[in-house]
């Protein structure tokens, strides 16, 4: 993406990255502290979208979900659900390639306390589009959380696409279908405390990726 890279837009960030004191074993060296590109395969039909970085997940390893709970989660229901070759993510050269999925996050930096604020998703939004146009076989976006969900529904408003995002509440499970816009599907995050308390499962989540795989085929259940 144009800029990305190199983008400085928002202060708050930015101070959260250069701030951020390393993991234990590891120095600043061996951080990305930048914005993290998304990454996956450019035939995708389905594009996976969560919040923002981890701290010391995508944050240092420079890939989403690579090196974090969450990514320990999701990568393994993945490769079993056949959208990845493997099934752990370690490193930005740990050999993972997508298949059918393109995966990033709403917002590209690191926020204090895992918690973007409306500007800084509103900063993020081009990235988010240009993403969109960058996946001609697009079918499905899987948003993961109600802030990458209403996030993205504010760029479907911001599009025209949609009037109201309030009119698409957000529910593990919820599929939405607005017309001259990807089907929508709404998931729980995979946060560690997500987890950790229950809130979200392994079965929970390869059963949203089975309906995935049935959005994407066109079937209308």
């Amino acid at each position: 993406m144009r800029g990305l890279l190199t983008c400085t837009r928002c202060d708050r960030l930015r101070r959260c990255m250069d701030e951020l004191p390393p993991k234990k074993g590891y120095d600043r060296a061996d951080y990305w502290n930048r914005p993290v590109p998304g990454f996956g395969d450019p035939r995708a039909r389905v594009f996976l979208v969560g919040l923002a970085p981890g701290a010391h997940g995508a944050n240092r390893t420079g890939r989403p979900f690579t090196g974090d709970g969450a990514g320990d989660f999701m990568y393994p229901l993945l490769h079993q659900a056949g959208f990845a070759n493997q099934d752990e993510a370690t490193h930005r050269d740990d050999g993972l390639a997508l298949h059918d999925l393109y995966i990033s996050n709403a917002v590209k930096c690191l926020p204090p306390q895992n918690k973007p604020t409306a500007d800084e998703f509103a900063c993020c939004r081009p990235y988010l589009a240009e993403e969109l146009t960058s996946l001609p076989c697009l079918k499905v976006v899987i948003l993961l959380g109600q802030g990458a969900f209403v996030s993205f529904l504010k760029h479907l408003v911001e599009e025209g696409v949609v009037d109201r995002a309030s009119r698409y509440p957000f529910a593990h499970g919820a599929v939405y279908r607005p017309e001259g816009a990807p089907v929508l599907v709404a998931s729980y995050h995979t946060s560690r405390y997500n987890v950790q308390t229950g809130r979200i499962t392994s079965d929970m989540f390869l059963q949203l990726l089975s309906r995935v795989r049935e959005l994407v085929a066109g079937e209308n259940g």
